[in-house]
């Protein structure tokens, strides 16, 4: 198995754990159980993190319906349509329809990103968003690091270099 796909592993493992359900979905609809559910929802983009530590879920509403806003990181996010998919997919579960909304407002920024989010992110080698100034190597914590490209895999990556452990590595973009 690959590192990422072990990632993948332990953040479906913690986010069922942090659930409390399985995921057959919890018997309540209430916002509580929905978020909960959302935390089983990967960014396909970054599948170390969830959508809802990646702090990409706005608002939440039950009602007749479950209504979920969803703050994409970068206008024209090429994953929009996969995780609009997915948290549908998931959400299907509590047997009521459901609509999910891409909305910026308001703007998704970096700050919205949860320890939780910061802690995979690094278990996985891509520093957390901060100016290059203040940038370290997430791999062995050095000050020593220059900015490759400001363009990475995707538009909320950069790509560096550690002078330290003469490693490459990502950052996200602060928003």
């Amino acid at each position: 198995m690959s590192e990422a796909g072990t990632q993948v592993g332990i953040a479906r493992a913690r986010a069922g754990a942090m659930a409390g359900a399985s995921s057959s979905g919890p018997t309540a609809t209430t916002r509580a159980t929905v978020l909960a559910a959302l935390t089983e929802v990967m960014d396909p983009e970054l599948p170390m993190v969830s959508i809802v530590d990646l702090g990409m879920v706005g608002s939440v509403t039950i009602g007749p319906s479950i209504d979920v806003e969803l703050l994409p990181t970068y206008v024209g996010c090429p994953a929009l349509d996969l995780i609009r998919s997915a948290v549908t997919q998931r959400l299907a579960l509590f047997d009521r329809p459901v609509r999910v909304m891409p909305t910026f407002h308001p703007p998704w920024s970096s700050d919205r990103i949860t320890p939780a989010g910061l802690a995979a992110l690094a278990t996985a080698g891509i520093a957390p968003p901060t100016d290059d100034a203040e940038a370290r190597c997430p791999l062995c914590a050095s000050a020593d690091v220059v900015r490759d490209s400001l363009f990475g895999p995707t538009q909320c990556r950069s790509l560096y270099y550690c002078r330290s452990c003469r490693q490459p590595f990502e950052a996200i973009k602060p928003v």
